[in-house]
């Protein structure tokens, strides 16, 4: 275990939830790194089996089983959960996916983590609960109220944690954060289909395609609609750091970002500069419910978590998720 873990709690067994995903894998990476000792529970729907870390256990299943698939003899003392749908534009044409998968599955976990005797959760959330900020950068105080299907399972899951809390003891923490980036070593962004702009970016410099940039007439310094970015790595350290600091009876609640946010225009200038590529942006009308500005304070997960991000800016982001997108090009030929 190196020094970039000191003072993160001792070995533990752990379960992640969705640890064949893109931030569950790379989460499950660092806990492995940490010494813990790591099962990983996916159904393999949206995941891949190679992002699943070596030394990590994996059981192939659904999170709505968890308390067959697993028994309180496997002396699991910590849920990480990431298995969830997250694409906002799929959850407003087929809602019934989502609330399905997001709502009845995470509410199956919690029962039966519960019924195994386990007691402490961490729940990667989404910023996406707020909707239309009503201040920047959004603090944890500020009034929930998504505007899209994907938000409000997120927020009804929270909810649900809250009450599981209070009546049950469980001791949990949610982690909200918009758009998550970059990669962790041989570990990095892929979905079927993409919709995040920096992977759509970099495949576009590479392939030398149109990339469509959704609104140039919004009333922010460039015309483009600004998003808050974390890089991957910084946020998985955040999970671990959570871990270190779950109360019985409390549901603590984290905003993770850059806390000014990023324009698509500064997104597109980056992903040129770390290509050499120069993109053939095209414009598009604005897409109904894109918000002008989005972006999260940090300061309380920094003040009660001690995290600090160590790759904040979007160049690092960037760079990483082109030399990501690279080797994963190379090794598919």
């Amino acid at each position: 275990m190196g020094s970039r873990w000191a003072g993160i709690i001792g070995r533990m067994k752990l379960l992640v939830t969705g640890g064949a995903g893109y931030v569950g894998g790379i989460v499950a990476s660092q806990l492995l790194e940490a010494g813990h000792e790591v099962i990983v529970l996916d159904n393999l729907s949206r995941g891949y089996q190679e992002a699943i870390p070596k030394g990590a256990a994996f059981v192939k299943g659904d999170v709505a089983n968890v308390g067959t698939l697993l028994s309180s003899d496997d002396h699991i003392e910590a849920v990480l959960h990431f298995a969830g749908l997250i694409a906002a534009g799929e959850s407003v044409q087929d809602p019934e996916l989502h609330w399905h998968n997001n709502v009845i599955g995470s509410l199956s976990l919690l029962e039966g983590i519960r019924k195994l005797g386990i007691n402490k959760l961490i729940f990667s959330s989404t910023a996406a609960v707020y909707g239309d900020p009503v201040h920047l950068p959004i603090s944890e105080k500020d009034p929930t109220a998504p505007t899209n299907p994907y938000g409000m399972t997120k927020l009804t899951i929270d909810m649900a944690i809250s009450s599981y809390c209070a009546a049950y003891g469980l001791a949990a923490t949610s982690l909200r954060y918009f758009n998550v980036a970059g990669a962790y070593e041989t570990q990095g962004e892929r979905h079927e289909p993409e919709t995040h702009i920096i992977p759509l970016a970099l495949a576009a410099a590479d392939k030398h395609t149109p990339f469509y940039l959704f609104g140039n007439d919004y009333p922010t310094d460039d015309g483009t609609c600004v998003r808050d970015y974390i890089h991957v790595a910084d946020l998985a350290r955040a999970h671990l750091l959570a871990l270190d600091h779950l109360q019985p009876g409390k549901h603590a609640i984290y905003n993770l970002g850059n806390g000014k946010g990023f324009s698509n225009r500064e997104v597109v200038r980056t992903v040129e500069e770390v290509t050499g590529e120069k993109l053939d942006v095209v414009i598009k009308p604005r897409r109904d419910g894109d918000p002008i500005t989005l972006a999260a304070s940090s300061e309380k997960a920094k003040r009660e978590l001690g995290w600090v991000p160590e790759k904040p800016s979007l160049h690092d982001i960037v760079g990483d998720a082109w030399e990501f997108y690279q080797t994963t090009k190379a090794s598919s030929k």
